[in-house]
C-alpha cells in the first residue's frame, strides 16, 4: 500500500519562512518516505499511515518557531498499491499533454 500525502509546514512569522520549511523538509530524512517539495506544500509518499504521520510529527516538530501553522491531506487508498506519479500520469492521458504550463 502506498499513503500519499500533502504537507504543509510553516511558521507564522513576520519575513522569509524558508529556513524553518527547510528544517521540516529536512526531518523527514530521517524516515521511510519518499517526498517532493513544492512552492505550496510538499508531497510525501510512505508504505504505511503510521510512517507517515511520524514523519508528519517530525517535519512539525522541527519548526522553531511561537506558532505554528500544519496542513496535512492523506489519500489512503488502501486497495491500491499506486505512487503519486501515477495520479499525475492518469490527469495528463485525459489532458493529452503534461500538467504543466509555464509563462
Amino acid at each position: 500500500m502506498t499513503v500519499v500525502a500533502l504537507l504543509s509546514v510553516a511558521p507564522v512569522i513576520e519575513g522569509s519562512m524558508s529556513a524553518e520549511v527547510a528544517k521540516a523538509v529536512a526531518a523527514l530524512d530521517d524516515f521511510d518516505v519518499s517526498y517532493e517539495t513544492n512552492p505550496m506544500g510538499t508531497v510525501i509518499e510512505a508504505d504505511d499511515v503510521d510512517t507517515l504521520l511520524a514523519a508528519v510529527g517530525a517535519a512539525h516538530a522541527a519548526v522553531d518557531a511561537d506558532r505554528v501553522s500544519t496542513v496535512l491531506k492523506i489519500d489512503d487508498k488502501r486497495t491500491v498499491d499506486a505512487p503519486a506519479s501515477e495520479k499525475v500520469s492518469a490527469v495528463e492521458e485525459h489532458l493529452g499533454r503534461e500538467a504543466r504550463r509555464d509563462r
